[in-house]
């Protein structure tokens, strides 16, 4: 008798296809399983060997009796892969109540609880702002006595900006005072701008990276301005930020691999030197269109070396072509999803360098998800510099214009229950 062939169980959310699981996994020589969600169904691989639909793949117990059923049919799962953000809790805790090799909770918990990240990067000698645990309003309070106002205070796991909270006074602590109760850290607010820093640690050294300059904010984007990023082609600021990246994912990944999304602050001293301040740190590949602009403009594969990591294998990746700089820009809905599109007006592709746009058409529903996948457009730039990638940028995103009306939420596309679907 020949031996059952290796399952591997996938916990995938995406509609789009952020991660292609194909080049990653060999189909035929392993039996993928794949838990989902109603609107991750397309672009789950049709050789999949089995599937279920979930109603929320950062529910553990429905994912885990998703992961029963499978299991029925294929065997108890070898590994466990999880490539967004919002699952990788998930699958630590189900490789933990399955028996599977991989990150558990406490791997994960420095890259997911931004206290204990922040400290472990203070710890490391690194620049951070003035940070302290926030349990109520009072200790936000009492940290104001000792470092002043403005304050940003967050949860301390949260992803894609939800609820941070920047405190200007005293007055402000009523805002805080109205939120759910969570566990929350407060930081010294840092105006320098901010930028993410994309790539793979590989245990020993930096392998490939990007470091962008974020258009506007992730926090502004929650209260409906436009997201953009570009990718940065100064050596001035480029040499120092990659020093303090080398260092930050050695302080938060030791010698082990793992592929960061990294977000710094970059000021200048008076001096005229450049500043960098940890702002956080993520155990997984960027968000927004980042995964893209990594094939598309550059030929490589940033989320390959994720899923090479989870799977136990060591992560191996090219060097990044020089000479190509990319970008991305995410126009908010105007009206809070769910929300049904009336209509979409977009610049026509004229010389401006965007290349690709993912732009939902008219009576499409946006689905009350979170995450920067379901938005109102979604558009990717790539040029020869900074400066023409931002300003093609900002002038797509003066021109682009959406009408939206609320949408029940009980009029949306229902996901199907948890159950064997092929």
């Amino acid at each position: 008798m020949t031996a059952p062939l290796p399952h591997i169980l996938v916990i995938h959310r995406w509609r789009d296809h952020y991660a292609r699981y194909e080049d990653y996994i060999d189909h035929r020589a392993h039996r993928v399983t794949y838990v989902t969600t109603g609107l991750g169904r397309a672009s789950v691989p049709v050789s999949a060997a089995g599937t279920v639909t979930v109603r929320a793949t950062d529910d553990l117990r429905e994912v885990r009796r998703a992961a029963d059923t499978l299991t029925v049919r294929f065997g108890t799962p070898d590994l466990v892969v999880a490539l967004n953000e919002g699952d990788l809790e998930t699958a630590a805790q189900l490789r933990a109540q399955l028996g599977c090799p991989g990150q558990d909770m406490t791997g994960l918990a420095r890259f997911r609880d931004k206290l204990i990240m922040t400290e472990a990067v203070a710890a490391a000698g690194l620049r951070t702002p003035a940070f302290a645990d926030a349990p109520d309003a009072a200790a936000v309070k009492g940290f104001a006595q000792d470092h002043g106002w403005p304050l940003v205070v967050k949860p301390r796991r949260g992803t894609a900006s939800r609820g941070v909270l920047t405190l200007r006074s005293p007055d402000d602590l009523v805002v805080l005072d109205a939120q759910e109760p969570e566990d929350r850290i407060v930081q010294t607010f840092c105006g320098d701008a901010i930028y993410h820093v994309d790539g793979l640690w590989t245990g020993t050294a930096l392998g490939p990276w990007r470091a962008s300059r974020y258009v506007n904010t992730c926090a502004e984007f929650t209260t409906g301005a436009a997201l953009g990023s570009v990718e940065e082609d100064d050596p001035a600021l480029l040499e120092p930020i990659g020093a303090f990246t080398a260092a930050a994912a050695k302080a938060l990944g030791g010698r082990h691999p793992w592929v960061f999304h990294l977000e710094v602050f970059v000021g200048t001293e008076e001096d005229g030197s450049v500043r960098v301040t940890f702002l956080e740190a993520g155990w997984r590949v960027g968000g927004a269109e980042i995964p893209f602009i990594w094939r598309e403009v550059h030929g490589v594969d940033l989320m390959a070396a994720a899923a090479a990591i989870q799977l136990g294998n060591d992560p191996v990746l090219p060097e990044l072509p020089d000479g190509r700089f990319g970008g991305w820009l995410l126009v908010p809905s105007p009206v809070p999803a769910p929300c049904r599109i009336v209509a979409a007006r977009i610049p026509d592709a004229d010389g401006a360098f965007a290349y690709a746009q993912v732009v939902p058409q008219p009576g499409q529903v946006l689905p009350k998800v979170g995450g920067y996948e379901h938005v109102g457009a979604r558009f990717r730039f790539r040029g020869g510099s900074t400066r023409e990638v931002r300003e093609a940028i900002i002038a797509t995103a003066s021109r682009v214009s959406l009408e939206c009306v609320p949408e029940p939420a009980e009029a949306q596309p229902l996901q199907v229950p948890c159950g064997l679907d092929r």
